[in-house]
């Protein structure tokens, strides 16, 4: 996509190009899963769908392309959905987009204790200082990570924050589908 920034690593460029698509499918979308492939190996091997997906003319020889999955089930959660995952070799990684309500860490000691899953979620979304976020992560098979996160009220590619460390807990869900 030619919006996306160069990134210094494949992996950042790819979650970067899935977070730009997300934008333009605007929000309150649902959670979209991705395959990460091997862009060479994918030329050489599948060229026809090189060619679908308009990577035939490209002369970069090390990225990741970004292939969207089926849609997710809606009503299960996301958790038992990914456990229900696993990639066939010429997957090199996955991605998920996701958007969700965050508090600041400012509002943590306000959270009631021993709400339900469905009563806390009410809290939250009735939060004045609630941010609406969507949240790009990707993992590799070699343990690799990166993650995006934009706000609604930023909802600008300039304002997109990026690191491999910001959302653990759904990198960790994505990586268990490539577990043995």
């Amino acid at each position: 996509m030619s919006n996306t920034p160069m990134a210094a690593n494949p992996l950042t460029r790819a979650v970067l190009e899935i977070d730009e698509y997300a934008s333009g499918l605007g929000w309150d979308q649902p959670a979209r899963l991705f395959a990460l492939v091997d862009t060479a190996r994918l030329r050489s091997q599948e060229p026809a769908l090189a060619a679908q997906l308009g990577l035939e003319g490209e002369s970069e020889t090390a990225g990741l392309t970004p292939i969207e999955q089926d849609e997710i089930a809606s009503g299960k959660p996301l958790d038992e959905f990914l456990a229900t995952i696993a990639w066939p070799d010429a997957v090199a990684g996955c991605a998920l987009t996701v958007e969700r309500l965050m508090l600041p860490p400012s509002a943590e000691a306000q959270v009631p204790k021993n709400l339900s899953e469905a009563k806390l979620a009410k809290w939250v979304a009735g939060h004045p200082e609630r941010q609406e976020v969507r949240m790009t992560v990707a993992v590799l098979r070699d343990g690799a990570r990166e993650s995006a996160l934009r706000l609604r009220e930023k909802d600008s590619p300039t304002e997109v924050l990026t690191g491999p460390d910001l959302v653990p807990g759904l990198a960790d869900a994505l990586s268990a589908t490539f577990a043995d």
